[in-house]
């Protein structure tokens, strides 16, 4: 169940650590970059991606710090449980007082943590995986823990309708381009949802037709239990970065050669909100960090490869959206970038056009059962009772079913994906990336401190150690909150 404590897993070496969390932060987000730069202007879209980065980096160490110190608080709970049982052994061993003296002593001697890994004496070391939900549970009242699952029970419904839109959208793109133009869609053409796709179908019946499909495949593996596999994972991101090397290559060629159409303003207010929510959405990581940074072996110099992390993903980010924007016109980038490349004139091998194109539905797909059972866990926990079991129809059938029904409508209603990762990002994922490690490191900094004293330190404390970051990270996210709504409001009453 979502929350849990679990084992740590097989260790691996922080450099492999380096690598996951990179491939966990660039995902599909990365794709839906490029047309928001576009429309936001590429010094606009520079500077916020920069600073997001930096907020976002300063969160994950939040996370981090939190996460030690729930190691912590474990460690002191298994240590006065082991008194406890010590002190009941001792007392009904025998009444002489020299045992009683021996087995005081032998308290006295044994470690302090012998629970823990041999090495790693420090109460704040990292050493069990403690989900962001058990943090919750740890360090929030019962209004802030369900406070916190509402907030990840809704990205990840933001997250399974933008999966949704996505697969059905490429498929759409591919094949309607196919059946019409056997080269696929060329620089000028713009197609709408009514247009004919096959025949009498108009290309939204044909997306509607693959949301269909994509449900009726893929819907079923959310009433059962499904994990990504290692070698499932390792073909996905093969996959994702040949697609990713082979766009930004193609593009820096077209550039090279002087067919770079793009004229990008240095700035466009108007595409801010849009482009706020995708980096936000693009920057995710800290509701995985506790399985991704507790199996690193060793964690001396954690903050520092988190640092070259984000530095690694800015300078990514930074090179696939600023060849998109100066190699294709900011009217033509489509909300999936890979669909830029359909064109026979930026692609003249039809494989290459077809496995870009197609590329979101290989890896998407096998996202969508893994988020959708992580969701519908979610929803159990939080109406979960201590000691209490769910009978079989709500537990087999309602879950699943309120976990599939709500993101297939939004995508059965809309295929806007710059939208729905936007809204996603700038709500949801404005919380779970600011305001929960905000409230997450206040807690756990004032519970410790009511533990273990002021004298005792957090090994794997952030930087941004100043109660003043806290307030300036919830003040960021409280702004952020009013101007997405306020642009809505406004964008609405111009229509």
């Amino acid at each position: 169940m979502a929350g849990e404590i679990t084992e740590t897993g097989e260790l691996y070496s922080s450099y492999v650590g380096l690598v996951y969390m990179f491939n966990l932060i660039v995902g599909t987000g990365a794709l839906t970059m490029p047309k928001a730069f576009a429309t936001a202007g590429w010094l606009v879209s520079l500077v916020l991606l920069v600073f997001l980065g930096f907020m976002s980096f300063v969160t994950t160490t939040f996370v981090i710090e939190a996460m030690a110190a729930a190691n912590a608080q474990l460690h002191w709970k298994r240590m006065e449980n082991l008194k406890e049982e010590e002190d009941d052994d001792s007392s009904t061993a025998s009444d002489s007082d020299v045992l009683i003296r021996d087995n005081y002593e032998r308290a006295e001697k044994r470690p302090i943590l012998s629970v823990q890994r041999r090495g790693s004496p420090n109460p704040f070391e990292i050493t069990d995986r403690v989900e962001m939900g058990q943090m919750a549970s740890m360090f929030f009242n019962k209004v802030g823990v369900n406070l916190f699952y509402f907030c990840i029970i809704v990205y990840l419904y933001g997250d399974l309708a933008i999966y949704a839109a996505a697969v059905p959208f490429s498929l759409m793109q591919v094949t309607c381009a196919t059946g019409n133009d056997s080269c696929g869609v060329e620089a000028d053409t713009k197609y709408n949802d009514t247009d004919r796709c096959w025949g009498p179908l108009r290309r939204v019946d044909a997306y509607r037709i693959y949301l269909a499909i994509f449900t009726l495949l893929l819907g079923p593996f959310t009433f059962f239990d499904v994990q990504k596999t290692k070698y499932l994972q390792i073909l996905t991101s093969l996959m994702r970065w040949i697609a990713f090397a082979v766009m930004i290559v193609l593009a820096l060629i077209r550039i090279g050669h002087g067919q770079g159409e793009g004229h990008p303003p240095l700035a466009d207010f108007s595409g801010v909100r849009n482009l706020f929510g995708v980096c936000v959405y693009s920057f995710m990581c800290q509701h995985s960090l506790p399985s991704l940074i507790t199996p690193v072996s060793s964690k001396r110099h954690l903050t520092r490869l988190v640092f070259l992390d984000y530095v690694l993903i800015l300078a990514f980010y930074g090179l696939l959206s600023f060849t998109a924007i100066f190699c294709f016109r900011g009217d033509s980038l489509m909300d999936m970038y890979t669909l830029n490349f359909a064109r026979c004139d930026v692609v003249g091998l039809a494989a290459v056009r077809f496995f870009l194109g197609l590329f979101p539905v290989f890896t998407i797909s096998t996202n969508f059962p893994i988020i959708a059972v992580t969701l519908r866990n979610n929803w159990k926990t939080l109406f979960h009772r201590e000691g209490g079991t769910y009978p079989w129809v709500v537990d087999r059938v309602v879950f699943p079913t309120i976990t599939l029904v709500p993101p297939v409508l939004v995508a059965f209603c809309t295929h806007d994906l710059e939208s729905l990762v936007g809204i996603t990002g700038a709500y949801a994922g404005t919380g779970i990336q600011y305001v929960i490690p905000a409230f997450l490191v206040y807690h756990c900094r004032r519970d410790t401190q009511l533990a273990f004293g002021c004298g005792v330190s957090n090994k794997h404390r952030s930087p941004f150690r100043h109660t003043f970051w806290v307030g300036f990270v919830l003040l960021w996210a409280f702004s952020c909150f009013i101007f997405v709504t306020a642009n809505i409001i406004l964008s609405e009453t111009k229509l």
